[in-house]
């Protein structure tokens, strides 16, 4: 029985090495290495793909998040509205500031913050929700936008994990205020490196964050304000736009074998599949269970040869970067019994039906 990658990069690299290695070839034919047109050419077609009017390629998609809330003139005092329960990333963005994340617990079913508990944690001081698209599965954008509207706040979605998802027949990364985003090589549109974008309807916005990425300079050596260094290589830019065509067929096998995982494992006895609302395009990033017997489950995959990654073992509140806010387990028992029980299985658009055959014949054979 062959071993079964929790995601095979080279994979990608060997389905579009002409493409790849032509673009590189341009880039070092070009001469230019930071900025320039390549950079441009990829924030035009990335914008069109997201249904946005505006598109800045930045370092990565913690900078994206930073710079957008930075740009909005968030900082010391305010507060913003996040997911207990995700990557730290999403709240390390909200900390840069200067600001306070506020942690607001999740739909345990869809494992996205609850738009329900979001009036309960505003505050004089809230200045701005900061929803995240976990795994690849779109938040709850119309409620959410409907309560930034009422209390005048600033609506900021981290999409890191979902490139090519839809929440009601619209993009993601046009459905806020601004989009934060990541291209790191394990996502759906990943790069060879760190990259990440911002995309926003808003121009003068979009403007602010185009001096803020280049040390605050629309001009070279004339710096309007003080800005910081985060910007789209122009290889890695050249590298996401030959991949950005393959993305709707990439995620389409993406969904095939989602599919195939849900129509198979329903019956496993403790198992929760991953719920999608009406109306959402999950771009699955990541096929995501839980079960009460996580841990042993992911060690019964691994005599398997299964490898199998835990999409976050720590919640954010308990990691020792937040101690000083004084939260101790129990103070968001939903994330918490999320983060105790996920697992993510493999998932990508270059594993096989029959690799996905192999892993759910792995976990129905599980001891209950």
């Amino acid at each position: 029985m062959s071993e079964i990658p929790f995601l095979d990069l080279h994979a990608a690299y060997a389905e579009l090495q002409p493409e790849l290695d032509a673009a590189y070839r341009r880039v070092m034919d070009s001469g230019w290495y930071i900025l320039g047109q390549e950079m441009e050419a990829f924030e035009t077609e990335f914008a069109a793909a997201c249904g946005a009017e505006h598109c800045l390629g930045v370092g990565n998609g913690l900078e994206a998040l930073h710079l957008i809330l930075r740009a909005a003139g968030i900082g010391a005092g305010d507060e913003v509205i996040v997911p207990a329960n995700t990557y730290i990333a999403t709240w390390l963005a909200v900390s840069y500031t200067g600001a306070t994340p506020v942690p607001v617990e999740p739909n345990p079913l869809t494992f996205n913050l609850d738009p329900n508990r979001v009036d309960a944690a505003l505050s004089p001081r809230t200045r701005a929700i900061l929803p995240v698209h976990l795994y690849g599965l779109p938040a709850e954008m119309d409620a959410l936008t409907q309560i930034a509207a009422q209390h005048h706040l600033l609506l900021v979605d981290d999409a890191a994990q979902a490139q090519g998802a839809a929440y009601k027949n619209r993009p993601v990364g046009g459905l806020a205020h601004a989009t934060g985003w990541s291209f790191y090589p394990g996502k759906n549109l990943g790069a060879y490196g760190d990259a990440g974008a911002v995309t926003t309807n808003d121009p003068a916005l979009a403007e602010k964050i185009r001096l803020l990425r280049n040390y605050g300079s629309a001009q070279k050596y004339h710096n309007q304000v003080k800005g910081f260094n985060s910007r789209l290589d122009p290889l890695q830019a050249a590298f996401l736009r030959v991949k950005l065509p393959h993305l709707p067929a990439w995620n389409a096998r993406r969904a095939a074998l989602a599919d195939l995982y849900l129509r198979h494992l329903g019956e496993m006895p403790g198992i929760l599949l991953p719920s999608v609302p009406e109306g959402m395009q999950h771009a699955w990033h990541l096929f995501v269970i839980r079960h009460p017997r996580r841990d042993a489950l992911q060690q019964h995959l691994r005599q398997q040869g299964i490898q199998t990654l835990i999409h976050y073992p720590i919640p954010p509140h308990l990691q020792p970067a937040y101690a000083e806010m004084g939260l101790r387990p129990g103070s968001f028992p939903i994330s918490e019994q999320i983060h105790a029980q996920a697992l993510s299985l493999p998932m990508g658009p270059h594993l096989s039906p029959a690799q996905v055959e192999q892993v759910i014949a792995a976990l129905l054979s599980f001891p209950a």
